[in-house]
């Protein structure tokens, strides 16, 4: 049984590694709401654009359009997999999840090439010697729409040269106070009825579309593309946040009810010298009152 010093000492040091996971949920608190404020203040732009979008495929017919065209699955040559992750872990299940989407997606189409966003994830991937897209080296802390537009460019370069005829995004959905849902998410090509669904659909009087409705959808969707991958890269970073902050409050809980068991441990341990001090300092009281006795009786 640990004596009162080493059961100190483990109280000590749980305390400062509960200060620890205390100050990782306040700075994941924040890194949310930060996130979450700055997509708001760009959603109602790309919101625009979806309905620009459903707007200009009035004057656009069906599989006319290289962005909306329809392929037969069995004729798809190659599909980019964009899988986003954590650059570090202490997030609970959040990469795990992510992940293992990626994984099954990977099994069911074996042309798949995946695009890992975090470190996390690259190092998974690596370890299992699954080829990766090279140069695609991008960090998930801190989305910014700069970053989305270069991602969206990388991949329209992909996709209008034929090396790829699909690309995919893996992320996860953001939910207040509970876990994320893992979403899988089809970018290219777009569904026309995503944006339309032929019905109900009020076209604005007198709008021209110069120098032709596919030339302006096609700028259209790039932006609309960077939109959507910027959404989801902050919907991924605030669910990050979410489970670090689950995970660092599951971790307060276990390290306040193991302070709780080590004071009692220790009161134990303390209770038991002070019980054994005592005992000895009254046989030694004992053991001295007899000694005089047996002296008092000599002198006589």
């Amino acid at each position: 049984m640990p004596n009162a010093a080493e059961i100190r000492t483990r109280i000590n040091s749980i305390t400062e590694t509960r200060k620890v996971t205390d100050a990782m949920y306040m700075i994941s608190s924040v890194k949310m709401r930060k996130a979450r404020r700055e997509l708001e203040n760009t959603r109602p732009y790309f919101d625009a654009l979806r309905l620009e979008i459903g707007e200009l495929l009035h004057y656009i017919p069906e599989n006319n359009d290289r962005y909306f065209r329809n392929l037969d699955p069995d004729g798809i040559r190659g599909r980019a997999l964009i899988v986003i992750t954590s650059d570090k872990g202490l997030s609970g299940s959040y990469n795990q999840l992510c992940i293992k989407a990626a994984e099954k997606r990977i099994g069911e189409y074996s042309d798949s090439i995946p695009f890992v966003i975090g470190e996390y994830g690259r190092q998974f991937f690596t370890s299992k010697k699954i080829s990766m897209a090279q140069d695609f080296n991008y960090a998930a802390a801190f989305p910014t729409i700069q970053e989305a537009r270069k991602i969206c460019a990388q991949l329209l370069e992909l996709y209008d040269s034929d090396k790829v005829d699909e690309v995919d995004i893996i992320y996860t959905h953001y939910k207040a106070g509970k876990s994320g849902e893992v979403r899988l998410q089809t970018l290219l090509p777009l569904d026309r009825t995503a944006f339309y669904d032929g019905n109900d659909f009020e076209l604005a009087a007198g709008k021209e579309y110069l120098p032709s409705p596919s030339a302006v959808l096609d700028g259209i969707v790039a932006s609309y593309l960077t939109g959507f991958i910027y959404s989801a890269l902050v919907d991924s970073y605030c669910s990050e946040q979410e489970a670090r902050m689950s995970a660092m409050s599951s971790a307060g809980h276990n390290a306040d009810e193991m302070l709780k068991n080590l004071r009692i441990q220790y009161n134990a341990v303390r209770q038991a010298a002070i019980t054994r001090e005592i005992t000895e300092i009254a046989a030694g009281a004992k053991a001295l009152k007899k000694k005089r006795r047996k002296l008092n009786r000599m002198g006589e």
